[in-house]
């Protein structure tokens, strides 16, 4: 027969309160035979339900997703959809389109992704070092990515702007002709990656700073000691100390450049900013799924090119994790 003590740890019957005569009895008892049975699970059932409602809300839109891109679906009528297995991917793959909304978030993640990376590396050694108002320069650094995408990329529409934009007007004062930064592909690609090195430079300034102050002073002490200079500090200490929140940040960069969304349709001002362009010479593959569901209202043919970026982001980070284990097997 199971005692009162099993039962209200079973739920059966509540224990008694504390403030009765039998509540620090039970209390111990409940403790002597939690610490007998040794449950050592235990915590993990508690978090075991969030991880199962972040599965579900998780994986849910990967299989929605890739479910409707076999079909064809119509975003009018999303109840109503016609098998049509892989179609959409071979069409993909031939279409002209998706090739270079690919090159176009490859090109625009680079130009963006390098300088943002290299300028966040400088800007954190500089805080990291002591001086006055240290505090105000890194809240400074956080404005712009606390900055709405919407404002940032209109603001910098107008300062691109081919009449009367800042830039032009500075390149004309040293004698250099305006640039179409919108109509041109490589100048459009530029300026994209300006808002976004403006955005997320000072984010990344952050965790690279948060990571040097994790670097044992010690090792600056034995490296001055053996005459290293300050140059020579950061590239053998600093540079290595972080090494983790280096590749943290680029792999979060990699996801943010294939995402890469509003910035593009702002800066194209109406409609060519769906279209990245009149020529497509700025459209990525954020862009491309939007025009393909919420202009030409095939959802089949969007959810392809949503695949398309996660699969594309799978082969990044599998050949990142190869590479990193050929490494460690040469060394």
């Amino acid at each position: 027969m199971a005692t009162s003590t099993t039962k209200a740890l079973t739920g059966e019957e509540p224990p008694a309160p504390p403030g009765t005569a039998d509540g620090g009895k039970t209390a111990r008892r409940r403790s002597a035979l939690l610490h007998r049975l040794d449950v050592k699970g235990a915590p993990f059932a508690f978090v075991a339900p969030f991880f199962i409602v972040f599965a579900a809300f998780s994986f849910y839109p990967l299989v929605y997703t890739s479910w409707i891109s076999l079909h064809d679906v119509e975003l009018a009528t999303l109840d109503v959809m016609e098998w049509v297995a892989f179609d959409n991917y071979v069409e993909l793959w031939g279409d002209s389109r998706f090739w270079n909304a690919l090159w176009n978030t490859v090109t625009i993640g680079v130009i963006s992704t390098v300088p943002q990376l290299m300028m966040a590396l400088g800007l954190a050694h500089l805080l990291n070092y002591r001086m006055r108002a240290s505090l105000f320069f890194r809240v400074a650094s956080l404005v712009p990515y606390a900055t709405s995408v919407a404002a940032a990329a209109l603001v910098f529409t107008m300062i691109f702007e081919r009449d009367f934009g800042m830039i032009n007007w500075a390149l004309g004062s040293v004698g250099i002709d305006p640039v179409d930064w919108e109509a041109d592909k490589w100048p459009a690609q530029v300026a994209i990656s300006t808002i976004v090195i403006w955005r997320w430079t000072g984010y990344n300034a952050l965790l690279y700073l948060a990571a040097m102050q994790a670097i044992p002073a010690e090792r600056y002490e034995a490296a001055s000691l053996d005459g290293a200079s300050r140059w020579k500090q950061f590239t053998h200490v600093t540079v290595p100390g972080i090494r983790s929140t280096i590749v943290f940040t680029i792999v979060l960069s990699t996801i943010g450049a294939t995402q890469l969304f509003g910035e593009p349709l702002i800066f194209g001002q109406g409609p060519n900013g769906v279209t990245g362009g009149a020529d497509n010479q700025y459209q990525t593959l954020g862009l491309l799924l939007y025009e393909e569901g919420w202009k030409n209202y095939q959802m089949g043919r969007s959810a392809t090119v949503a695949w398309a970026m996660f699969m594309l982001l799978v082969l990044v980070f599998a050949a990142q994790r190869l590479i990193k284990r050929l490494r460690s097997r040469t060394s």
